[in-house]
């Protein structure tokens, strides 16, 4: 920037200066309006980059307003994409606003001397602006953790709902499993009509070890506390 040019230099194309290019190519009357100096001009160009950040907000603001239903309809594995891709949205976001921000304030002191005396209050609304940005991005930033963790819970509380089921059929069929497996051992059972051997004494010596090592479990759980 210089007394009577400006030059900008963007990587990519940015839609709004080239539309107000093309505006002022196409209406002498705003582009008499603008070329009142090269600082009013900066303002300008820097006004409409920062008005074309809202909408773009408004789009995440409304994806995490879409997210935080979808968390109890038991979407889980698009609710995580959804989150995550909103995340890298609003720290993508913040990488570039951020340092705009100190930017912006040494512009505004920079560029006095190419602005109107009239005019030396105009860079206050872009300070405003990349404030109220910064604020929406961090609102935002603490709203997709809260998503994030509600969403874990109810990821966490459905895997609970899984565990309790399995352990409801594994207590159901422990009884059964219990019974043939002690039938099943080949060692003489009471009452199968013979006196007493050394194989039946063989099997109540396996199930009083049985019985010592279950009693000595629940004493450990006990004592442990988790019982």
């Amino acid at each position: 920037m210089g007394p009577d040019f400006l030059i900008t230099l963007p990587n990519v194309e940015l839609l709004p200066v080239t539309y107000l290019f093309r505006r002022c190519e196409d209406d002498p009357e705003l582009r008499q309006e603008l070329f009142r100096g090269s600082g009013y001009l900066l303002y300008q160009v820097l006004d409409d980059l920062f008005d074309y950040c809202f909408p773009i907000l408004d789009k995440i603001g409304a994806k995490l307003d879409a997210i935080e239903p979808a968390i109890f309809e038991e979407r889980s594995e698009d609710v995580v994409r959804d989150i995550s891709n909103a995340k890298q949205e609003i720290i993508a976001y913040r990488k570039i606003i951020k340092p705009e921000r100190a930017t912006i304030r040494m512009l505004e002191r920079s560029t006095q001397r190419f602005l109107p005396e009239d005019l030396d209050l105009y860079f206050d609304d872009i300070v405003d602006a990349s404030e109220r940005i910064w604020d929406l991005l961090d609102n935002y930033k603490e709203v997709v953790e809260a998503l994030e963790d509600t969403n874990e819970s109810v990821i966490a509380h459905q895997f609970n709902d899984v565990l309790r089921i399995l352990t409801v059929f594994s207590i159901v069929f422990l009884p059964a499993t219990l019974i043939a497996s002690i039938w099943g051992m080949n060692v003489g059972l009471p009452g199968g009509g013979d006196p007493p051997t050394s194989s039946t004494i063989v099997f109540w010596v396996i199930l009083a070890a049985m019985v010592a090592f279950v009693a000595g479990m629940l004493a450990y759980f006990r004592h442990k506390r988790w019982l």
